[in-house]
């Protein structure tokens, strides 16, 4: 029969972290064991102690305060490798930002002092992209700027790092979500309908371009709704829904409603590839789930890219059609929400998943 201790700890979560290994738990504690004197961090490879030879401490100087030492195989009073792979791969970002030609993989991996397949996987599983990609999107965002500011379409698409017009023009549509000479004319030429309605959750706005539904925003104010829409695309011809648009607004709203019903509507989506796949995995989360950012990030395949995940669901435009108010912290609470918590809470009590947070 197991002691008192040993209960106490087969109990405690961060046990259950110490025996699946997991990294995610390193830096949030750390156990020791007092048969051997040492102390690890919880991903520790080492095989795992009797549960009643081991304690808990906050941080690496409590255990040595309490007279153990490190152990030698996962150095846990080192930095740990996750972080040291992190300022690796956060310097191989600013280093593809800063380069006025995108450096090659060759060059990034040197820099980085590791294996050209090392860096390639290690890059992509913390930030979501191939660093090719994450170049792309540096360039898709950087154009998106100096459209705003060059004298011209072309002086643009250079500034912002690209060899050649042709190869912007390749992808332009779906980076911008209309031609550059539209975008850099704040829409013009560009048909947006959109109506407004009222819910439970207030005043709401759906718009429309000719892929599909562009925007579904919520809040307390519908002038303040239409004012962001405008502001988005001020030279946009914005069209009041007619009645067939009407119809797809009472959809949305019934949507809101009862989210059981579904929502199958087309969706203009607009966004980098990391973006995009964020969203199309929280369209795979069921009415009456929630998952962690952690665990969205391991849906993904990205599983170290939790902080481009949260921002990836900041960055949705598609309120309950992409259900990122579905998405919660690790110990359940809510964080941030693009159209406010309080709404996100309404959300989550409507589809009756608040109760298990």
């Amino acid at each position: 029969m197991r002691s008192e201790q040993a209960q106490d700890i087969v109990g405690d979560q961060r046990w259950q972290k110490v025996l699946a290994r997991d990294p995610a738990a390193d830096g949030q504690f750390f156990y020791s064991v007092k048969t051997t004197g040492i102390y690890c961090r919880p991903s520790c490879g080492a095989r795992h102690p009797r549960p009643e030879n081991v304690a808990f401490h906050a941080t690496a100087s409590e255990a040595e305060h309490a007279g153990f030492r490190p152990c030698k195989r996962c150095k846990p009073d080192q930095p740990a490798l996750s972080a040291m792979h992190a300022e690796k791969i956060a310097q191989a970002c600013r280093m593809i930002e800063r380069a006025e030609v995108t450096p090659t993989l060759k060059e990034l991996a040197a820099h980085a002092r590791l294996s050209t397949y090392h860096f390639h996987r290690l890059f992509k599983s913390m930030s979501g992209l191939t660093p090719k990609a994450y170049a792309s999107a540096h360039k898709a965002r950087a154009v998106r700027e100096k459209l705003g500011v060059e004298a011209t379409i072309t002086e643009a698409i250079y500034a912002a790092g690209y060899t050649s017009n042709s190869r912007f023009y390749e992808t332009a549509t779906d980076t911008l979500g209309m031609t550059p000479a539209q975008f850099v004319k704040g829409g013009i030429n560009t048909e947006i309908r959109f109506a407004l309605g009222e819910c439970s959750l207030g005043s709401i706005l759906v718009a429309s371009s000719a892929k599909g539904l562009c925007a579904i925003s919520i809040g307390h104010s519908a002038e303040a709704l239409l004012h962001a829409l405008q502001d988005t695309f001020p030279h946009a011809s914005l069209v009041g829904g007619d009645a067939a648009f009407e119809a797809l607004v009472a959809q949305v709203i019934g949507f809101v409603e009862a989210p059981r019903l579904g929502l199958d509507l087309p969706l203009d989506i607009q966004g980098t590839a990391f973006q995009q796949r964020v969203w199309q995995a929280l369209k795979l989360i069921p009415v009456g789930s929630t998952v962690t950012y952690t665990e969205l990030a391991r849906l993904i395949g990205s599983p170290k890219a939790v902080r481009a995940v949260a921002s990836a669901c900041a960055a949705n435009t598609l309120a309950v059609a992409i259900p990122c108010h579905r998405v919660v912290r690790l110990d359940g609470s809510l964080s941030g929400y693009r159209w406010g918590v309080e709404i996100k809470k309404t959300l989550l009590e409507i589809e009756g998943t608040l109760n298990i947070l």
